[in-house]
């Protein structure tokens, strides 16, 4: 099976967040659920993709982390449009359809650029209460104080759930140290991958700063995260914080030396909502991988 690396979310080599993409042979059924988990394990990144092809356009795609299966991964479903365009199995300027867990997602490859539906967004909770909220904080390695933090975490989902978490500054951003071990136990009673803590304090052309941290599945800090990044869309869609049809900028892994970029699109009307996520990709290696 061919197998890529792939830095996802920037036009630069060892920026963005890199997923792991194997791509298998035409007619090859999925490896059993413990090789691709053990295979995202070996290769140590956040995600992996395994994908296979159903048709010119149509593809199924299954997301491991080193811990466990997940239903959809935004980076590495960027990573891995753009490793089909760099193999010659998709032409540039195209829509494909994934298969996923979360459902079946549009995706569109424009001049390289790589654009994906979410899931349909869900707002899950509110966390409300001084208790829990000193208690998040806290398990984040910082303090809730309600005299600068204007706006209250949510569980939210647009594929995957996740606390959007809000901070003041960047600073405030940038000194978040969580306690991993209490933040996965968090996350399992929440019933979320993580927390994705961000901060409206941006410059011109950026909508939020973000940092992401999913410890419950091996991932203690990650540095671009294409579903989180939908859901604060839809957040921020939530509280009135941005136009209901328009696009978003993220700016994520700063603080990890790997600064991603990654664009949102919001098209919300009585009928529901749309939540897409893009970004590039650097082909940073492949090779041929033996499972």
């Amino acid at each position: 099976m061919k197998l890529l690396i792939v830095d996802a979310f920037t036009q630069t080599v060892f920026g963005g967040n890199p997923a792991g993409v194997v791509v298998l042979r035409d007619g090859e059924d999925f490896p059993s659920d413990e090789t691709m988990r053990k295979t995202a394990a070996e290769l140590r990144y956040s995600e992996t993709a395994f994908i296979k092809q159903l048709d010119e356009t149509e593809f199924h795609i299954r997301y491991f982390t080193p811990a466990s299966e997940v239903d959809l991964c935004g980076h590495a479903t960027i990573a891995s449009f753009v490793a089909l365009l760099h193999l010659g199995m998709i032409s540039d300027n195209c829509v494909c359809v994934n298969h996923t867990l979360a459902g079946d997602l549009n995706i569109e490859v424009n001049d390289g650029f790589v654009m994906m539906d979410m899931a349909t967004p869900v707002e899950i909770a509110t966390i409300d209460e001084i208790p829990d909220l000193t208690e998040l904080y806290e398990v984040m390695g910082t303090s809730y104080d309600p005299a600068s933090i204007k706006l209250l975490p949510k569980l939210v989902s647009t594929g995957l759930p996740d606390i959007m978490m809000p901070v003041s500054t960047r600073a405030d951003l940038d000194a978040i140290d969580p306690d991993m071990k209490a933040l996965s136990a968090l996350s399992r009673r929440y019933k979320v991958t993580g927390v994705h803590a961000f901060t409206l304090d941006a410059e011109d052309g950026v909508t939020a700063y973000v940092r992401n941290f999913a410890p419950l599945y091996d991932i203690d800090e990650e540095a671009a995260t294409g579903t989180a990044n939908g859901a604060l869309t839809y957040y921020l869609h939530l509280h009135g914080l941005i136009d209901p049809v328009g696009k978003c900028c993220m700016k994520q892994g700063e603080k990890m030396d790997r600064p991603s970029t990654i664009l949102t699109e919001i098209n919300a009307s009585e009928d529901g909502c749309l939540i897409k996520v893009g970004g590039s990709a650097i082909i940073v290696a492949e090779g041929e991988i033996n499972i």
